[in-house]
């Protein structure tokens, strides 16, 4: 199918009342989700991935997209107004927002805040449109190794995906790749590790589970925060912190305009490595604008090329995550991996196909992406000051709706109480998980690429008959992606270095401060 025709079918999907209802309430969710201290992109997406089963594949992604980019830019909100960022991605904006607040220009920050989140998130959307396309076409040369080689390079991404304990990243890992292997087995199919447990038969459900590591898990923790007297009272009036514009003058436009170019494009690249994340695009980006500075002194007393940086490098980052994970099924980030999830539920699978049999679908989600960076820029503007008023909702009030949100979403799938209990264990699980410092984005990474992988290496080894090494030579592409995994593996000790860097120069200055 010519690609106008693709276009003027995925507008038609787009411009239809229920995928513009459920584009709005994903930006709006996503930005209330994003402003919560605590909450994160990734439990957003994981909780409204159950909402999709009974939709059409546009409108349940386009939603999933949109709540993913607003809930970046949500954390800004309280990252510039009471020096909490409610997502990791915008912790590098509260180094100026929070000073620029207490200079009494808390919306002034909240604006350029909004604007550059805009800006990044449309120019990745637009190279999202662009690029996507040329890099499925490379996916007509894979065949099961090059597909078993790059589920092996997305598993690669775990160690970026660590945190600050790369051991117990790889440990987290292990266990999602084990996990994945409970059901039938593909070849004998005999059942494994179900200890008698008919459902198990089936495999662990993806969406249960990632509703238990990522929501549950969190409502633990807060619920321990509401125990400990944590019940997220803010200090002094709202009013108080909301006084003023929040539209900059053209003379800061045109002071922030190229460290937004330079840091959009910047975390477009970020994004497209698998599993660097928006913090460390933030931050990178951060970094690189003060270097570039005329007036680095200025940073962390309220400069607002800071926040620029800081915003536009993180919401370019989500779609840049998103080129890797349409075209090659590798997903850019931890909230990807479980975009990705759900994907593969609708029935979409990563690749040439989505681009040209399933073309409409795709250009829509990624139209609807476009539209939902443009749309959270005009409701960002119009309701930021509103939305602040969130963050003083108490956690005893907060935790039984997403309690309800989470056991209605793993409940929904298969009307199984048995995904509820999945649920419950999973989050019991990630609970102990990230109170002992592993991370849970890997192990949701282990159970989505851990199946791919014993499947294509299982159809390698029935292809290969017996040469294997000589069918691996005869294709350059297995070869090229052999080095790629090999290099992946030391990926994640570079990007620490230099995010590390990144960090020592931002504290450093606001220690000089």
């Amino acid at each position: 199918m010519p690609l106008s025709e693709m276009l003027l079918g995925a507008l038609s999907q787009l411009f239809t009342w229920k995928c513009l209802s459920v584009l709005v309430v994903g930006v709006v969710a996503g930005m209330i989700v994003g402003a919560l201290p605590g909450l994160s992109a990734s439990m957003a997406v994981a909780l409204l991935v159950p909402l999709t089963f009974k939709m059409d594949p546009a409108p349940g992604l386009v939603m999933l997209t949109a709540v993913y980019t607003s809930a970046i830019y949500g954390g800004s909100v309280t990252a510039c107004l009471i020096h909490t960022p409610g997502t990791p991605a915008s912790a590098a904006t509260a180094m100026d927002g929070f000073p620029l607040t207490k200079q009494g220009k808390g919306l002034k920050a909240v604006g350029i805040s909004t604007i550059s989140s805009m800006i990044g998130g449309t120019v990745s959307a637009l190279a999202l449109l662009v690029i996507a396309p040329q890099l499925a076409k490379v996916s007509l040369w894979f065949s099961s190794l090059e597909y078993f080689l790059l589920a092996c390079f997305g598993l690669t991404i775990i160690g970026s995906m660590s945190g600050e304990n790369m051991v117990k990243g790889l440990i987290s890992g292990v266990l999602g790749l084990l996990f994945g292997t409970v059901g039938m087995d593909l070849l004998s199919g005999y059942p494994r590790f179900t200890f008698g447990i008919i459902p198990l038969e089936s495999g662990i459900q993806l969406v249960p589970a990632m509703i238990g590591l990522f929501a549950i898990s969190q409502v633990m923790i807060s619920t321990e925060e509401l125990r400990g007297g944590q019940t997220k009272i803010l200090e002094g009036s709202v009013r108080e912190l909301t006084v003023g514009s929040p539209w900059p003058t053209w003379g800061e436009m045109k002071q922030i305009l190229p460290t937004i170019g330079f840091s959009s494009a910047l975390g477009i690249l970020i994004g497209i490595l698998p599993g660097t994340g928006c913090d460390i695009g933030s931050w990178v980006a951060y970094n690189s604008a003060k270097k570039r500075s005329k007036h680095p002194e200025r940073f962390g007393k309220g400069a607002i090329e800071g926040i620029a940086a800081s915003e536009s490098a993180n919401n370019a980052v989500t779609g840049g995550a998103l080129i890797p994970m349409l075209t090659l099924g590798i997903p850019g980030s931890g909230t990807c991996a479980i975009m990705l999830g759900g994907m593969m539920i609708q029935g979409l699978t990563p690749g040439y196909e989505l681009f040209s049999k399933q073309g409409e679908i795709t250009y829509a989600i990624i139209l609807g992406f476009l539209l939902a960076n443009l749309l959270m820029g005009v409701l960002g503007m119009l309701v930021a000051k509103y939305v602040v008023r969130i963050c003083v909702i108490p956690n005893a009030i907060l935790i039984p709706l997403i309690i309800g949100l989470a056991t209605i979403g793993a409940f929904a799938i298969q009307s199984s109480h048995f995904d509820v209990a999945v649920m419950l264990l999973f989050g019991l699980i990630g609970y102990f998980a990230r109170k002992l410092g592993f991370a849970t984005a890997p192990m949701i990474l282990g159970m989505i690429l851990g199946p791919m992988a014993e499947k294509n290496w299982n159809q390698v080894l029935l292809i290969c008959r017996g040469d294997l090494f000589g069918y691996f030579l005869s294709r350059p592409i297995s070869i090229l992606l052999f080095f790629m995994v090999v290099a992946g593996l030391f990926t994640p000790v570079i990007m620490k270095v230099f995010n590390k860097k990144a960090l020592g120069d931002a504290h450093a200055a606001s220690k000089e401060d």
